[in-house]
């Protein structure tokens, strides 16, 4: 009888064991959300601690793009981006995201991350990598940016010395424009008012993607305008390196049309 029990509570002990391992090896045919069990083993018995954290994904307007949710507070307030493997160095969720091959790029938002790639990268490989990137780093404990002062900075807080224009179009970008940008995995900062001239920088799944320009055009300026007189348009303000590859870009255009 004892030898009987004792086989039940092994065999107890290899299935509980096995669980994690098989819920990993399934988990990257999820498309909307990945979970991933962390346990203790309390006994020879297997009692397990288990604490799960439910990520989902969502799409985004830009295909190079992808909106990942983890289900709690990311930045908090504000927003962070990171564009290569240096500047990611400020974050160690951000630094461990660029050792995935095929990244391109890290958004941290209040309550997402959205991460964009190379374009010949494929989600279905990185996917996994990017989930347990993810939990590890919230199951860690550190923060999500080094020097959170500086990077909580808000562009659209409102300062004694902004005229009257100036105090509108931040409080139209904060409470109007900014949520429904961060809902497509993307945000905006706000750059200067001059002449009449709006000047933004689009950040997130937003930067590079194609329908940029309908969103600034059509969606940010003609809102403006309609509330603010003043304003006469609105301008986006592009990063050198951005500049520059899509100089090139336009270059290689040129050359396959005269072909």
């Amino acid at each position: 009888m004892a030898s009987r029990l004792l086989f039940t509570q092994l065999r107890r002990v290899g299935q509980l064991r096995a669980l994690p391992q098989l819920q990993r090896q399934c988990s990257p045919l999820m498309t909307k959300s990945w979970t991933r069990p962390k346990q203790v083993v309390g006994s020879l018995l297997g009692r397990q601690q288990v604490r799960n954290m439910f990520i989902q994904t969502e799409q985004t307007p830009n295909d190079d793009s992808l909106k990942f949710i983890p289900g709690t507070a990311v930045m908090g307030t504000g927003s962070a981006e990171f564009l290569d493997v240096r500047a990611s160095m400020k974050s160690p969720l951000a630094k461990q995201l660029f050792h995935i091959d095929g990244i391109s790029g890290v958004f941290f938002g209040p309550d997402f991350i959205t991460i964009s790639k190379d374009s010949l990268a494929e989600w279905q490989l990185m996917k996994p990598d990017i989930y347990a990137a993810i939990m590890d780093h919230f199951a860690s404990g550190q923060p999500i940016v080094y020097n959170e002062e500086d990077l909580l900075a808000n562009d659209t807080a409102i300062h004694p010395d902004d005229s009257e224009e100036v105090q509108m179009i931040k409080e139209l970008l904060d409470t109007r424009i900014r949520p429904s940008i961060q809902e497509d995995g993307g945000d905006i900062e706000y750059c200067g008012f001059n002449e009449g001239i709006v000047k933004l920088k689009l950040k997130g799944s937003c930067r590079g993607c194609d329908s940029s320009t309908i969103t600034l055009k059509n969606g940010i300026e003609n809102m403006l305008m309609h509330y603010i007189p003043e304003v006469q348009g609105v301008e986006q303000v592009i990063d050198e390196d951005e500049a520059v590859a899509l100089q090139e870009f336009d270059k290689l255009e040129k050359k396959l049309g005269e072909k």
